[in-house]
């Protein structure tokens, strides 16, 4: 769903302005519609963070058989530069909390879907601010090692995560079946 969606993005809305869309999380905004946090790198290899709001539109098909459908219609309504980035705090790293604080010359508080999605989120701007040769992206109240694991397969993000959840469990019930002394 979520390559779906990134196409359609990077085809409707970053496409036609010569940026390739890199990454992006849904958040939550007061608006009640959907709203996605967009990485995107422009054709000068400057990352671009954009909150981009989607609105359904009807549209008609056809005069001749009179039907309609919702056209999702996406719009930036917010647009940083990553350099301008002086601070991505992510609150509290001792709770499962998706809300994180980035810090412009003014603060955007953000509300992401889930606290695996500010991760993420702040992974992919960490690797973009080291491939694009930009400062490093300062963070603060994050749990680092999900920001950059110590081992070989560190930029594989999810998925490392999910690798050593399943580690731990195999652990356990290889203890579990070991009898006690």
């Amino acid at each position: 769903m979520s390559s779906l969606l990134k196409e359609e993005l990077q085809k409707r809305l970053f496409s036609p302005e010569g940026q390739t869309l890199k990454d992006f999380i849904e958040i939550e905004e007061p608006v009640q519609c959907r709203h996605f946090l967009c990485v995107s790198v422009l054709k000068n290899k400057e990352v671009q963070l954009s909150v981009v709001q989607c609105q359904k539109h009807q549209s008609c098909n056809s005069k001749r058989l009179r039907r309609s459908h919702f056209v999702d219609f996406y719009q930036k309504i917010e647009v940083w530069l990553l350099q301008d980035l002086v601070l991505l705090d992510g609150r509290n790293p001792d709770i499962d909390d998706p809300c994180f604080l980035m810090h412009f010359t003014s603060i955007r508080f953000v509300r992401a879907v889930s606290c695996a999605a500010k991760y993420s989120f702040a992974r992919s701007l960490v690797a973009l601010s080291s491939s694009h040769d930009q400062s490093p992206v300062t963070l603060k109240n994050f749990d680092q090692n999900y920001i950059q694991p110590a081992f070989v397969c560190s930029d594989q993000g999810d998925c490392t995560v999910l690798m050593r959840v399943c580690f731990y469990a195999v652990n356990l019930v290889w203890l579990s079946m070991c009898p006690a002394p």
